[in-house]
């Protein structure tokens, strides 16, 4: 091999996508020398599908990358050109920030972030082999650098695996398929092939993207307007406000004719016709999918969803589909508004190999490898979002195990972040994994305005938030605390008090009461009781937010601080790393063999393993009662 002199990183990442980014940033920035891989410069951060970050669920992951000192919440403060708060008619514990991004801004803002990070070397190049050093003696096989197709190898401390849906693509329509990436990028073929040559065991996952429709060809007369917030939510904590960009989506419908045209030609998708092998995702389902699965429904929703500023490209979400482009043609033309629709990119669907999540730990290291870390979609999982903070869990830990020092962990009880890794890493995926906010035991905890006050100190502990961010936590949390110490001590009159809650539609009181407890009833907002009290002028929108959801639903928070103790000490009784679960009397046979497999590092993460049971669970903690009595028992022998 042309080994090149001096030609060693620490961290090498193989992918530029949003995993590979967030995890070259966190690892460069924690000041390790970097090289990030990516085959092309165009799928730099790319979006191929649609052009948006956050959602349910996926808003609350992007706002906790920003609080660990991330990069995915800043790059869409300053790239979006729509934002929502979704949900924002339910509780708290749901709402969940959208943004549209403009896709073409945001690659080139993540493209110059790399290019001046210091440690960080951008290359272009195809990663064709990761070197491994074979087993010596009872140590696991390494890797330790990677080869590219010019023949270059690099050595490296850690390698970050960030492939995408590159690695083993191919695209369908209909019958015919070609050897692809997304968006025509090409696929990591030569990766693929090396990487099963040493061993690896692949799955094929699947998704699709609908067609692209010329902006101008569209009759928005007959569309539903969908109009972002007026006051847009920040992702990022380090901002107070945005500019208010404000670019409308469209909401259509389709109808009976379609549904028919579509069904009639099911053999002619991808899948329905055999073609395709893959398993697709549960929550993102084709229009094939959704007329086979859901017969009596005469209409589904259609999104559309600009693709950018500068752009005439309008993304058609909810439509995906592999049918032939003249089908496509004639379906995308019976949606009223688009009867003159002209196609400017085809729906496809792609097919592209991951591992089974089973085969990492939390620290998403590779369990039978030293110094191979995986994250995003190459793990099974979907979005952007999910991608991005596994990169940047990766990122943190590759760093970590460089320098000797223990894994940087999330809890399911501190993060959706844990959430995802635990599912990933405990219970695996047989689809291409989505987190939503029903995952969540704590959502009520894990809300989107907190994610600061749960995280930014974990992150500035692990070195990757700055200084000025924490100190902004910290002013934030003193701000909220006092405030509420205030209401909480100050005493309205029973005649003041009746006045406001009139004014609210709320019943009366009998005596004085505190500002608090007013606020408590849910016809009571801040700005009402402050009209009152003359208060709150000098408080930023933040933490008027935390005051009032932490005085609205102290009931309902502190149940659920008692269920998370509850939860972690389950999580705090932790497994020997090499104990022998075959020679344990009373586990189930499926329970070792599971157990041995996952190797979990807590009771708790043992819990939660299918083919567990309760009663396997009383075994464990036997044994590690007995471990305990030993340990104190020849203590107190020295």
């Amino acid at each position: 091999m042309n080994r090149i002199p001096g030609k060693k990183y620490d961290v090498i990442v193989i992918g530029a996508g949003h995993a590979g980014c967030e995890a070259a940033l966190a690892s460069a920035r924690l000041g390790k020398s970097t090289l990030l891989l990516t085959m092309k410069y165009e799928q730099i951060a790319y979006m191929p599908c649609n052009p948006s970050i956050g959602g349910t669920g996926k808003g609350q992951i992007v706002k906790e990358i920003d609080a660990l000192g991330g990069e995915m919440g800043v790059l869409i403060d300053k790239a979006f050109i729509q934002s929502r708060m979704l949900n924002s008619s339910k509780g708290p514990a749901v709402w969940s920030p959208r943004a549209q991004a403009d896709k073409k801004l945001y690659h080139e803002i993540m493209k110059k972030t790399l290019e001046q990070q210091e440690n960080l070397k951008l290359m272009e190049g195809e990663c064709e082999r990761i070197i491994f050093r074979e087993n010596r003696g009872k140590e696991k096989r390494r890797a330790e650098g990677v080869k590219l197709s010019t023949g270059e190898v690099f050595d490296a401390g850690v390698i970050i695996l960030a492939t995408g849906t590159y690695l083993g693509g191919r695209v369908f329509v209909s019958d015919r398929s070609r050897e692809s990436g997304p968006s025509g990028f090409a696929a990591a073929k030569a990766l693929s092939g090396t990487l099963k040559e040493d061993g690896f065991v692949f799955r094929r996952f699947k998704t699709g993207t609908p067609a692209r429709i010329i902006s101008s060809s569209i009759d928005y007369k007959k569309l539903k307007e969908q109009p972002g917030d007026p006051d847009p939510v920040p992702f990022s904590y380090i901002n107070d406000e945005v500019c208010n960009i404000n670019v409308s989506c469209w909401l259509a419908y389709t109808n009976p004719e379609l549904h028919k045209l579509v069904f009639e030609n099911l053999e002619k998708t991808a899948p329905y016709g055999g073609y395709t092998t893959g398993v697709g995702p549960r929550y993102c389902l084709s229009i094939e999918d959704k007329v086979s699965r859901f017969p009596d429904r005469t209409r589904h929703q259609i999104f559309l969803e600009p693709e950018g500023l500068d752009t005439e490209e309008v993304y058609i979400q909810g439509m995906s589909t592999s049918l032939p482009e003249q089908l496509q043609e004639e379906m995308y033309r019976m949606i009223p508004g688009l009867e003159n629709a002209v196609i400017s990119k085809y729906a496809y669907s792609i097919e592209y190999e991951c591992l089974d999540p089973l085969i990492l730990t939390p620290s998403l290291a590779h369990k039978e490898i030293d110094g191979l870390f995986c994250a995003g979609q190459i793990n099974g999982t979907s979005g952007y979002e999910e991608a991005a903070a596994q990169g940047l869990m990766a990122g943190i830990n590759a760093v970590r195990s460089l320098d000797g020092e223990p894994p940087f962990v999330l809890s399911r009880s501190e993060a959706y972040i844990g959430v995802l890794i635990d599912d990933l890493v405990t219970k695996g995926t047989e689809e291409p994994y989505r987190i939503m906010t029903s995952r969540a035991e704590f959502r009520l905890y894990l809300r989107q305005d907190n994610a600061d006050l749960r995280l930014t100190e974990k992150g500035y502990e692990t070195g990757l938030a700055s200084r000025e961010r924490y100190e902004r936590c910290k002013a934030k949390k003193k701000e909220t605390e006092d405030e509420i110490a205030r209401l909480k001590k100050t005493k309205i009159s029973m005649k003041k008090a009746n006045a406001l809650l009139e004014a609210a539609g709320s019943s009366p009181v009998s005596g004085s009461v505190s500002m608090a407890e007013l606020l408590a009833r849910p016809e009571v907002n801040l700005d009402l009781l402050y009209r009152a009290d003359g208060g709150g002028r000098d408080l930023s929108k933040p933490v008027r937010e935390q005051v009032e959801i932490q005085i609205k639903y102290r009931g309902y928070i502190e149940k659920q601080l008692q269920q998370i103790s509850k939860f972690e000490r389950l999580e705090k009784k932790r497994l020997p790393e090499k104990i022998d679960y075959a020679a344990l009397d009373g586990l189930r046979l499926e329970a070792r063999q599971k157990l041995a497999q996952i190797k979990p590092i807590s009771l708790g993460q043992a819990a939660r393993i299918s083919g567990v049971s309760p009663a396997d669970i009383s075994v464990l903690m036997v044994h590690l009662a007995k471990m305990d009595a030993e340990k104190n028992k020849k203590g107190k022998h020295r």
